[in-house]
């Protein structure tokens, strides 16, 4: 089992730069495909970006490719995710999520393939 913590969110204006990290409890975090995912008022948790377990891989949606870039750093148990030229319609809390996996090369899309959560973290973008 693995405890996710999210930090660094917070206010920052349309086309600022925001880094979020995700802390795991653990010694196996290396065993955790990782994604970051965001729900805005109203609307559903959406995928935003995913990591496989050594980090040799990345997706991301469409909505942020270019903009932002999820990185993980194995021996200090975190999974951070740089946001660039931020919206306004990229406003929305941000969930970390973990998933353990077997194989070296998955990443996890959707948010039914993730067990473990964190409690997320507020993102707001003024225009």
């Amino acid at each position: 089992q693995v405890q996710l913590v999210e930090s660094g969110g917070g206010l920052v204006q349309a086309g600022g730069s925001l880094r979020l990290s995700c802390a795991a409890s653990g010694r196996t975090f290396g065993s955790y495909a990782m994604g970051w995912f965001r729900q805005a008022p109203g609307k559903e948790r959406a995928f935003v970006a995913g990591i496989n377990r050594n980090g040799g891989r990345t997706q991301y949606s469409d909505s942020v490719k270019g903009r932002f870039t999820i990185s993980r750093d194995n021996p200090k148990n975190t999974v951070y995710l740089q946001m660039n030229s931020l919206k306004p319609e990229d406003a929305a809390v941000y969930y970390c999520a973990a998933e353990a996996v077997v194989s070296g090369i998955v990443i996890r899309t959707t948010a039914d393939q993730y067990h473990y959560w964190g409690q997320g973290t507020q993102v707001t973008v003024s225009s």
